[in-house]
């Protein structure tokens, strides 16, 4: 099983769906990845010290050591790399025993859908002619670029569009996102050791 720990409430639902897609793309050998329901935490929590420590612990406390568990959190203006890494020195020494990767999404998990933008052409409002912007993780607010970019009477609301937007954007197309491929190494990685 996989047990990922989120920050935000369109993750909670969309996380899952992104693991379950991962797995059965890129390690079809695995077969249905088990997910567990994703622990939401504010940004905040997760950054503060002790915060990200308790929540490893209640992470811990609902897997097995044959589990793994995913953090995965908007960098925003942080380096994804240098967020991850000390988010991720912090997660290994609350609980050693358990297989834990940290993923920090390139501003935000909104810019992966940007990187596959054309698989995205007229779903959930979404423009039908709509192309990726040339860095799409150097978006500031991937949630507004989507929001300017829907027909009329639409708009981007992460906790409805984010899962069905990840239901169905390219994941081959988002590979153009460098915080997307850490994901899916880091996901096939832990759906490996379950």
């Amino acid at each position: 099983m996989i047990l990922p720990i989120v920050e935000g409430h369109g993750e909670v639902t969309a996380v899952p769906i992104l693991i379950r897609r991962i797995v059965a793309q890129y390690a079809p050998d695995i077969g249905y990845a088990h997910v567990g329901q994703p622990i939401r935490a504010k940004r905040t929590g997760l950054i503060q010290a002790g915060g990200l420590e308790n929540y490893v612990e209640l992470a811990a406390r609902q897997t097995t050591s044959s589990d793994g568990i995913l953090i995965l959190l908007d960098a925003d203006d942080d380096c994804p790399r240098e967020l991850a890494e000390q988010l991720l020195v912090r997660a290994k020494a609350a609980r050693p025993d358990r297989a834990i990767c940290v993923v920090a999404a390139n501003r935000e998990y909104e810019a992966w859908f940007l990187a596959a933008a054309r698989s995205l052409r007229g779903k959930r409002g979404l423009a039908d002619d709509l192309e990726p912007p040339p860095e799409p993780e150097s978006i500031r607010d991937a949630k507004g670029w989507l929001a300017s970019r829907t027909a009329q009477g639409f708009s981007y609301k992460p906790t409805i569009d984010q899962p069905a937007l990840t239901n169905v954007f390219d994941l081959e197309e988002a590979h153009a996102a460098r915080s997307f491929r850490k994901i899916v190494k880091d996901v096939v990685a832990l759906a490996r050791l379950a």
